[in-house]
């Protein structure tokens, strides 16, 4: 499968390539043609001649456009699923599962897109507002930027054009250099949904392309709006880059899921496996980190061991998989560098990490201490470590010495704990009765300190895309 350049729908080739091979084989899927910095330009230049049409659609159409593209989804989702496994070793379980939240995404989409709303402001609360009326509504800010990384390369990517379209702003999107495949997927059912709902084709261009022309496309002026999801150091730089732009940031993390005394095991023990080693930890919300209460910490500890050193590797089209390879070997040589640094500092395997190539078998890490990457860092692969504690206000000062703040997950069935754990946790978002790795599509989603800025779910997002822009006048009550 070859994926051309998509500038608004319009396949464009390009004399520079780039092999797209199975994480899990190394197999040759496809080629990838890379944008030079013309082609960006011109995929800028047609996001900009568009916006003043499409930011003014009215919201049928725009709901009609994300309608069509949630339908072509579902239609077209074994389809999908295969390309995503394939291309990112993505269990193929896992990557159907995908496919669905990027229909309901879509299909949020198409529902905020006839509620995008303004209101009604009193302005009366003092003398000379009192014959004054004002009126606000949200408009779209400009065109966006969208780059996205391999580990959700339907679902994420739904997440920046299901809002962008819901109020009339084109993309362009660079997508992650591991899934391109995807991406030149999605374009053509983008470009078939656009005419048929009469939307320009410009709503979508994507361009895959190296390092550089990215950069050019962060500070293109032009672009408004920059939503990046990926790694904390990347996100920041591209920040850093391009200040005055808006950008919506979600970037890494290294949850905590919390086991309390009084917690269901069973449930406890489940989650914190889908979490910690679905799709081999490369989940930015992944459980990282277990917080267990020295009480139940050996029976959970025991029972996680022998779960995990059941769980294999296996090839992603295998509908039994959790585990597959990691997207690369550069990625499992790090996952096994940080373990073994862990060690050498005295932390201690309890099972798995051995190491095949990009294929690491699932750990569980016990001693590891706080200056070790295993616990400062985004791990991004499967592994676990583990942490006993007996005080509930030392056990969230430890979860809270991180620069990293996504989601943290909490087992219990003591009142007073979740309102301390929800008053005082530096996270985005504190889950209970679940992992961290739990999120709806429709919910505010995003972290505090080095894990972003801003907030995604399509309603979310539809914020951070829009200004508003009020309308007062004198004399209205006079």
């Amino acid at each position: 499968m070859d994926a051309p350049i998509s500038l608004a729908g319009h396949p464009l080739d390009s004399p520079r390539h780039a092999d797209v091979l199975a994480p899990w084989d190394g197999a040759l899927l496809g080629r990838v043609s890379l944008a030079d910095e013309a082609t960006a330009a011109q995929a800028v230049r047609l996001a900009a001649e568009a916006f003043p049409v499409t930011s003014r659609l009215p919201g049928y159409q725009r709901s009609a456009l994300c309608s069509a593209v949630s339908r072509a989804l579902e239609a077209r989702r074994e389809e999908f699923a295969g390309v995503i496994a394939r291309e990112v070793a993505k269990p193929i379980a896992l990557a159907l599962a995908e496919v669905d939240r990027a229909v309901q995404t879509f299909r949020l989409g198409a529902e905020e897109a006839t509620r995008v709303a303004g209101e009604m402001l009193p302005l009366d609360q003092t003398p000379a507002g009192a014959s004054v009326g004002a009126v606000t509504r949200r408009v779209a800010i400009a065109p966006v930027l969208a780059i996205t990384p391999f580990n959700f390369p339907i679902n994420l990517v739904a997440h920046k054009l299901s809002p962008a379209f819901a109020v009339g702003a084109p993309v362009v999107l660079k997508p992650a250099p591991q899934a391109p495949l995807t991406a030149a997927l999605l374009a053509r059912v983008v470009a078939e949904a656009c005419a048929g709902a009469g939307v320009p084709g410009a709503m979508l261009s994507v361009v895959p392309c190296e390092v550089g022309v990215a950069e050019t496309l962060v500070r293109d002026p032009r672009l408004g709006v920059l939503s990046f999801t990926g790694s904390a150091p990347v996100g920041w730089h591209l920040r850093a880059i391009a200040p005055r732009k808006r950008a919506v940031l979600e970037l890494g993390g290294n949850a905590a899921l919390i086991v309390a005394a009084d917690a269901d095991l069973d449930r406890a023990l489940e989650r914190a496996i889908a979490g910690a080693y679905g799709y081999s930890g490369q989940v930015c919300i992944k459980a990282q980190r277990l917080f267990l209460h020295e009480s139940i910490a050996g029976e959970f500890t025991r029972r996680l061991c022998e779960r995990v050193a059941a769980l294999t590797v296996r090839d992603p089209l295998d509908p039994k998989a959790l585990c597959s390879a990691l997207i690369d070997r550069k990625a499992a040589d790090r996952v096994r560098q940080w373990i073994d640094e862990a060690v050498a500092g005295g932390a201690r395997v309890l099972v798995g990490g051995s190491q095949d190539g990009s294929r690491i078998a699932p750990a569980v890490i016990a001693d590891a201490t706080p200056g070790m990457k295993l616990c400062d860092e985004e791990l991004f692969g499967p592994a676990v470590t583990l942490h006993p504690w007996r005080d509930a206000d030392a056990m969230i000062d430890a979860v809270n010495a991180s620069r990293h703040g996504l989601q943290a997950g909490l087992f219990t069935r003591d009142i007073t704990l979740v309102a301390k754990a929800f008053q005082r946790l530096e996270v985005g978002a504190v889950v209970l009765d679940d992992g961290p790795t739990f999120r709806v599509d429709a919910m505010p989603y995003g972290g505090v300190k080095d894990s972003g800025q801003g907030r995604e779910g399509v309603r979310s997002a539809i914020a951070e895309l829009t200004d508003l822009r009020m309308l007062v006048w004198r004399g209205l009550l006079g």
